[in-house]
């Protein structure tokens, strides 16, 4: 007798929950990707208003080699789905007292721009980019796609961590190689894309750096979520049901497992395993409320490190901007001091720094002609370290931000202005049911990285998994792609192993 197929649900449409939906449909298992918004992206979300296209989230793309697998796995071809086009240069790094610094992907325009600002570094630079070629080696390419379930396996990569000084900090490692203060800041801020201050995120992070000079830096034609809508039609493609505007009410369990789900209207459906790409402090305190093992770790979650928020201005212009790369991070006069207060401090720094997104240098399509799309990031502290009214707040800061780039960098900004908005730390948590409005979830510090980060498939209810940034490896998108291909791995072996 033939046993019946399995049926899986998979809870939010997150890159890493589409990732993992399309590794286990790829497998033969019939899989349900259920989304609570009206539109797949979960943080990579998208907004159209007066014919520009914002993205909500990520706009790096780098390691397309991931992405390309997941294709791969059913014959088909990312560029069949999605137009990836090359960024460069990947950033350009700007200072207020005028220097600027472009990150490159050309060994010899590298050394000319460090040359210049210390000869010494040149040398200094290429033992950083051996030493970020080796933690890449050890832990994106060995340990990034691989579960850590058992803590024999945490000691089993103990000896390659320590050797390579995973107990120091990225910021402090790179003072090791370079003296100039904006080369160590060049080297360093990346931890801060994944949610790490560069002064506390375990050394290994540096492996950054090397992913983008091997890989590259990449931008989806129409945007970001052109990638998502790409995956979410393979998806479809190999007969996996998407589910759009769907909140889960809750994960049944019964007797140690996960029984199904019970939907916003109350409704229960069956499956055979649950995986979640939703917030871990969402599934485990709201999902698995009525469970005692979602009550017990939700209680030891609220005492770990969560990252900070960011607040986001979207804005649409009526000129172009040809002055602006892709990518461009605009630093403030403070470094450490600026980031200590964005970890720590309850309350907004007085200064800022940001990153600033303008899309159209390299896709000019995600605006009207002639005119321009932009995003301005600034890091900030969550909800449970800046008691911040934002519905206050928002729209002063979102004044004080228009301010800073029209004096430094978009001259006329205000009048050129046609349409912005806002995304504040509230809305992270309220839309995205995002813990504390954390924008990255558990903080990539060593002591909550690999298995002391919440586990690809949980400890007690053996039929329940995770994917996302809070579960290893981490935030950023082959992060959250890679937990999709841990996971995957455990369910797979879980759910056809049991039919065999």
């Amino acid at each position: 007798m033939t046993a019946a197929p399995r049926k899986v649900a998979v809870i939010g449409a997150g890159f890493g929950g589409l990732a993992l939906a399309v590794r286990l449909q790829s497998a033969g298992i019939a899989t349900t990707l259920i989304e609570a918004r009206d539109k797949p992206g979960g943080r990579a979300y998208v907004y159209e208003d007066e014919g520009f296209t914002f993205d909500a989230g990520p706009t790096v793309i780098t390691d397309p080699a991931c992405l390309e697998e997941l294709f791969a796995l059913s014959g088909r071809k990312l560029a069949d789905y999605v137009t990836l086009l090359p960024v460069s240069p990947f950033y350009r790094l700007c200072w207020e007292d005028g220097d600027i610094f472009d990150y490159v992907n050309d060994q010899a325009e590298l050394d000319a721009q460090i040359a210049r600002r210390n000869p010494a570094d040149v040398a200094g630079y290429k033992r950083f980019l051996k030493f970020s070629e080796e933690v890449y080696q050890e832990g994106y390419v060995k340990l990034g796609h691989v579960p850590f379930q058992q803590f024999t396996s945490m000691l089993s990569a103990a000896p390659d961590l320590m050797r390579l000084q995973a107990f120091r900090s990225v910021y402090d490692k790179v003072c090791g190689y370079v003296k100039d203060d904006h080369l160590r800041q060049a080297l360093s801020f990346h931890t801060l894309l994944v949610g790490g201050s560069p002064f506390a995120a375990s050394s290994i992070y540096a492996l950054i750096h090397a992913l983008e000079r091997r890989g590259g830096v990449w931008f989806a034609k129409g945007g970001t979520n052109a990638l998502v809508k790409g995956l979410a039609r393979l998806f479809q493609d190999l007969g996996g049901e998407l589910r759009l505007s769907a909140p889960v009410r809750k994960i049944a369990t019964e007797k140690g497992r996960t029984t199904g789900i019970v939907n916003a209207d109350g409704s229960f459906e069956a499956f055979d395993a649950v995986a979640s790409n939703a917030d871990i402090m969402h599934t485990y305190d709201a999902l698995l409320k009525d469970d005692a093992r979602g009550r017990a770790v939700a209680k030891a979650l609220k005492r770990r490190r969560f990252s900070p928020s960011l607040f986001v201005l979207h804005f649409g212009l009526k000129t172009p901007q040809p002055h602006l790369r892709h990518h461009t991070i605009c630093f403030g006069n403070r470094y450490r001091g600026l980031i200590d207060e964005i970890y720590a401090k309850d309350g907004l720094a007085e200064d800022f720094s940001l990153y600033l997104h303008s899309p159209c240098a390299t896709d000019p399509d995600m605006a009207p002609p002639g005119c321009s799309t932009h995003y301005a990031l600034s890091p900030v502290p969550h909800l449970g370290t800046a008691k911040i009214d934002w519905a206050v707040e928002g729209p002063r800061y979102k004044e004080r931000i228009l301010d800073y780039l029209e004096k430094h960098y978009i001259p006329n900004l205000r009048a050129d202005l046609v349409t912005s908005r806002i995304f504040t730390p509230k809305d992270f948590e309220t839309e995205l049911n995002a813990y504390q409005g954390s924008a990255f979830s558990l903080e990539p510090v060593l002591t909550q990285s690999a298995w002391f980060r919440t586990h690809n498939r949980d400890d007690v209810i053996p039929n329940l998994y995770f994917v996302g940034a809070g579960t290893h490896p981490g935030a950023g998108v082959p992060g959250v792609v890679g937990s999709a291909k841990a996971t995957a791995g455990l369910m797979v072996q879980d759910l056809v192993g049991a039919t065999a």
